[in-house]
């Protein structure tokens, strides 16, 4: 069985930068893509990034200049860097692997002040 971990979530204060994790139990070098989708309170879940087994990289348009993601397949992880939080990215992060279905990680809470 597939598990995700997130973890890296946090309280920041707008302009403030959070480095999120997804540590997979497998080996991610042949995962198809891995990414992140958020859902802020309210609202439905919403997709920010992917990376394909290929290192190519794609993002959301709300989110592209400030989030990057990469991954480390040493390490079984991937990570998402966001920089020059706003209010509006606050939500549960989760994080995704496609390996011929999507599986899940718990998600990570990141709260912006403002």
């Amino acid at each position: 069985q597939v598990q995700l971990v997130e973890s890296g979530g946090g309280l920041v204060q707008a302009g403030g930068s959070l480095r999120l994790s997804c540590a997979a139990s497998v080996n991610i070098f042949a995962v198809n893509a891995m990414g992140w989708y958020r859902q802020a309170p309210g609202e439905q879940r919403e997709w920010v990034a992917v990376i394909t087994s290929g290192e190519r990289t794609n993002y959301a348009n709300s989110v592209k200049g400030r989030f990057t993601i990469s991954r480390d397949t040493a390490k079984n992880t991937v990570y998402l860097q966001i920089d020059s939080l706003k209010p509006e990215d606050t939500g549960v992060y989760y994080c995704y692997a496609d390996i011929g279905r999507l599986h899940w990680g718990q998600g990570t809470q990141v709260t912006v002040s403002s």
